[in-house]
């Protein structure tokens, strides 16, 4: 039995080294520290690459997942602005943005069995009755990464561009929720929007999701009609839209028409059954989960995103590599963030900046020696003050793809002088 084991052992890593082998030889560069690639994975230098498509408002060099609903994702190189430019942040919808809009007859209701009285205002009154306030708020779809999922995840196959951070201004949702009245039973806070489903039925709800109470209370929590200065996007939600940070985007929702205030968790479409959930409980790939033993997403998990340089790029032996990042989670703030060009065999320090606020995500950078010429793959890997960091590779698989934190990864190649 040992020695049939030692045999079995012999045999994969043949095939590691032979593939390895074979992988450098595509790669036209020798792998350096190969004996630490992780195995089942192939090197960032050959992953794959989407074409771009044009989407009304947005930079060609979006890479379009769905178009009806539209839905598409920005490549990380993309990402390395300090905040995401508006024509440059990911699509995430489920039906079909409003047309004809009228920004006089736009109103916000606010109602619920825990509401102490019902509500309409304009969007002057919102504008005029509250303070105005701006946050550096990071969104992202909670399939962010479904695309590595093995067995594939049902959903869009969202690489890694499915996040964005802009300054978000409006008012807050706890002034307009203390104006109206909370009962001393309200448990969540929903929104309805004015989007059509895609089977173009007015009469069926597009999505409708929420947040606990604590959480619409948070003072970031924010009801918004500019981005970055300017008008919302159509495709981002304009006019007016709830934008919650280190939660789900799902939840900030977007042609914001009516808030409800619930007495108990929300029961609208994309909140039950499987949606944006995961099991309560750790599954092996591939297992059917039951829905009551599947659990709401809230706090998205810590991550970091190499934007410079793209994956790729090509550097003599005798120069130092500069890259930069961001880094974001739902905690307070990332505590630190280091690289790895060994596969996660050794982690070295990157200088990391202070978020403008709760939930907005931190630059950090660093210059990289590299000990001789051959492939690489730097690794990014940052951790909160609770002490969470991201895991190496895929974590726990779930049936919906979500949650997927892994360590970003580029490739570089190494030449002599």
């Amino acid at each position: 039995m040992i020695k049939q084991k030692k045999r079995e052992s012999n045999r994969r890593e043949f095939i590691k080294k032979s593939t390895l082998a074979a992988m450098s030889a595509i790669l036209g560069a020798k792998i350096v520290f190969a004996d630490n690639f992780p195995t089942g994975m192939i090197p960032a230098g050959l992953a794959h690459t989407s074409e771009a498509f044009n989407l009304p408002g947005k930079s060609p060099n979006l890479v379009v997942l769905n178009d009806k609903p539209i839905n598409a994702e920005t490549p990380p190189e993309y990402l390395d602005d300090a905040l995401t430019p508006n024509n440059l942040f990911f699509v995430r919808n489920n039906g079909l943005p409003p047309t004809n809009i009228n920004l006089n007859n736009w109103t916000l209701s606010i109602e619920g069995e825990s509401a102490r009285q019902k509500k309409t205002y304009t969007l002057a009154e919102l504008k005029s009755k509250f303070k105005h306030y701006s946050y550096q708020l990071t969104l992202e779809c909670g399939g962010n990464g479904r695309k590595e999922f093995n067995p594939p995840a049902k959903g869009n196959q969202w690489s890694t561009g499915a996040v964005g951070c802009a300054e978000w201004t409006g008012v807050r949702l706890k002034d307009v929720l203390e104006d109206i009245g909370i009962k001393s039973d309200a448990v969540y806070v929903a929104y309805y929007g004015k989007d059509t489903h895609i089977s173009g039925d007015p009469k069926k709800v597009v999505i409708s999701r929420g947040v606990p109470i604590a959480k619409a209370l948070e003072e970031e929590s924010l009801i918004a009609w500019a981005m970055n200065g300017e008008d919302i996007p159509m495709l981002n939600g304009y006019p007016l839209r709830l934008v919650f940070g280190g939660f789900p985007a799902s939840c900030s929702g977007k042609w914001l028409s009516k808030i409800v205030i619930r007495n108990q968790v929300h029961d609208g479409p994309k909140m039950t059954g499987q949606s944006y959930r995961v099991p309560c409980k750790s599954v092996a790939p591939g297992t059917k989960v039951n829905d009551e033993d599947m659990c709401i997403i809230e706090g998205m998990p810590t991550k970091s995103l190499i934007t410079y340089p793209k994956s790729g790029a090509m550097i003599r032996l005798d120069q130092k590599l500069p890259i930069r990042g961001k880094a974001w989670t739902s905690t307070e703030q990332v505590k630190s963030v280091a690289y790895s060009i060994d596969f996660g065999v050794t982690w070295q320090a990157c200088q990391l900046e202070k978020p403008a606020n709760r939930y907005a995500w931190q630059p950090f950078s660093a210059k990289i020696e590299f000990p001789q010429e051959g492939y690489y793959e730097v690794w990014a890997r940052a951790t909160d003050i609770s002490g969470n960091s991201q895991p190496m590779l895929l974590p726990g698989w779930n049936p919906r793809g979500y949650l997927n934190n892994a360590c970003h990864r580029i490739a570089i190649k190494v030449q002599k002088s």
